[in-house]
């Protein structure tokens, strides 16, 4: 007998990023595969009496999201912290914070994200003192969008031991007062991490950020805490019509709560964790990140790639800049690895198959990068080696081909440009500089150079939802003259967002395009997204996301 089907999803309208048969009225699941494509009566033949039929009523249906860049245990967590997003004045930054520490009374370490940089408006700095005249006998530290710099009030710097300041390395900074006391803002991950290692979790969720490292001691007790923050994370992603993440932290600890919500039949997105290698670790570390790739290769879980930061972003002035920032001309900042540190990162990696993303946010950094590829490439021969660089916020036109030449991966995140729904253009396109505006937050112009590009959102930096990110790409309005229009089509959006996103990760013959034979990961949404206007993608919402032929979330 024909098989027939588990799920039928009919009266679509069905996007299957696959080019030989671009759109479908129906699709039928059978197990966690697809069984079939087609048109309704085709599609309605597979079913059986045990088949659930679901009336999509002329919406769309894509491939399940495939979230190419960000977070998932910082991401988890902040679900439950207090969200600062578009948030703005003293007023308002004081009752969000009184109402959040009475909500909170147990709380060791209060703590905030997406504060903005102009938060207080602009040209007036956060500082420990503005924190403390709001709250000051709790501890309290608030997060930037962008979660490289942080502001703690008195009482926070204290408990952390770095009121008096501290050396924290090379790109991090414990910015300090006239008074010779830390002032609050605290730069990067080493500057901040005595802070949130102050917070209930004790800091785990950051760890994978901050050194890629494990923690030392894991109560059962504080195991069973980060295992149902990270399960309700994983379910916040399925709600947003995601089905796959690449996350962009990792040490084992998360690789192992993974892998206990798999084997328990509980992970309900598919997920990759990179080994994250820091700069104080030998090359030799990579070794264990060959056996990590061994070891989690199934199609829920897997564990092939190396990330590293090259550098720290704009805002801060810890981005790596060529002929300096727009309001500081003189100052470049300094890369996290020397030149020959990272091409020998990139030529061990290379060599063991691990595929590299780096997270390169200045000029500088980005030409570090293509630099480090191009001698991976010239020591172990050209290869399909799909090597990523994440964010790519300015790049000298120089470097603009060396995607194709060299066959790198541009990973970007749409809502991340001054002026478009997450971020204010200031004080973002002051430091980047009139004259390099046009080579800032490029999209179309990597795309016609013959880069390879996929889309996210870099959460929780940004918030995940993948149809703000597509509504950025298609609406986005240059904030200065002779800027090009960086826009991209629907089609291109989407396609970044699940066929691309698929293939970056060599899961191309399998997932991320729905054709028969290819894993049951699907997302209906509530309209039809053709028929929407480019500033009304946003509003789509998920009525129903299956991955591996499960419903993970269904719009009651």
């Amino acid at each position: 007998m024909p098989q027939t089907a588990d799920i039928i999803i009919r009266n679509a309208r069905i996007l299957t990023m696959d080019s030989d048969h671009p759109t479908a009225d129906a699709i039928a699941l059978a197990g966690n595969r697809i069984l079939a494509v087609g048109a309704n009566a085709d599609i309605d033949a597979l079913a059986s009496s045990g088949t659930r039929i679901v009336d999509a009523r002329g919406a769309s249906v894509l491939p399940g999201i495939n979230e190419a860049h960000m977070h998932i245990f910082p991401g988890s967590v902040s679900l439950t912290q207090l969200n600062l997003h578009h948030l703005s004045g003293f007023q308002a930054l004081k009752a969000a914070m009184l109402d959040y520490a009475a909500a909170n009374p147990d709380e060791p370490l209060l703590m905030g994200f997406s504060a903005s940089y102009t938060l207080l408006g602009e040209g007036k700095p956060i500082t420990r003192h503005v924190l403390d005249a709001i709250l000051p006998d709790r501890p309290f530290m608030m997060f930037a969008p962008d979660h490289h710099t942080a502001w703690a009030n008195t009482a926070a710097l204290k408990a952390a031991g770095i009121l008096e300041g501290g050396d924290v390395g090379i790109g991090n900074e414990i910015v300090m007062g006239d008074d010779g006391f830390a002032n609050g803002e605290l730069r990067e991950g080493n500057a901040f991490g005595p802070v949130v290692a102050l917070s209930s979790t004790g800091g785990r969720e950051e760890l994978g950020m901050l050194t890629g490292m494990d923690p030392e001691q894991v109560t059962p007790e504080q195991y069973a805490i980060d295992r149902a923050v990270l399960k309700r994370g994983l379910e916040y992603c399925a709600c947003e019509g995601i089905t796959s993440i690449q996350n962009f932290d990792g040490n084992h600890y998360q690789l192992r709560i993974m892998r206990d919500l798999e084997a328990s039949g509980e992970l309900p997105v598919r997920i990759r964790i990179p080994f994250h290698i820091k700069n104080f670790m030998d090359l030799s570390v990579l070794d264990t990140a060959a056996r990590w790739k061994q070891d989690y290769a199934s199609d829920m879980l897997r564990s092939d790639f190396v990330k590293v930061f090259m550098d720290g972003v704009l805002d801060s002035y810890t981005a790596f800049m060529l002929d300096g920032y727009g309001d500081r001309p003189d100052y470049c900042c300094e890369p996290l690895f020397t030149t020959e540190a990272f091409n020998a990162i990139a030529t061990r990696a290379d060599e063991l198959g691990l595929q590299l993303a780096v997270h390169a946010i200045g000029s500088a950094a980005v030409r570090q990068t293509f630099d480090g590829y191009e001698a991976a490439a010239k020591a172990n021969g050209a290869r399909d080696s799909r090597h990523r660089i994440e964010h790519i916020e300015i790049i000298h036109p120089d470097d603009i081909p060396r995607f194709a030449e060299l066959g790198v991966v541009a990973s970007v995140q749409p809502v991340h440009y001054p002026g478009g729904s997450c971020f204010p253009i200031e004080p973002t396109d002051s430091k980047i500089g009139r004259e390099r505006w046009p080579y800032a937050y490029l999209w179309r112009t990597l795309k016609q150079a013959g880069a390879r590009m996929v889309f996210a959102s870099d959460w929780p930096v940004s918030p995940i939802n993948p149809f703000e990110n597509i509504q950025d790409s298609l609406t986005r309005k240059p904030w200065g003259e002779a800027m090009p229009d960086e826009r991209v089509t629907l089609h291109e959006a989407i396609h970044a967002y699940t066929a691309e996103g698929a293939w970056v990760e060599f899961m191309e013959d399998r997932k991320g395009r729905l054709k028969p034979g290819f894993l049951a990961d699907i997302v209906v949404l509530s309209q039809d997204i053709e028929a929407a206007a480019p500033d009304g993608v946003a509003r789509m919402k998920p009525l129903m996301t299956i991955c591996d032929g499960r419903v993970t979330f269904e719009a009651v």
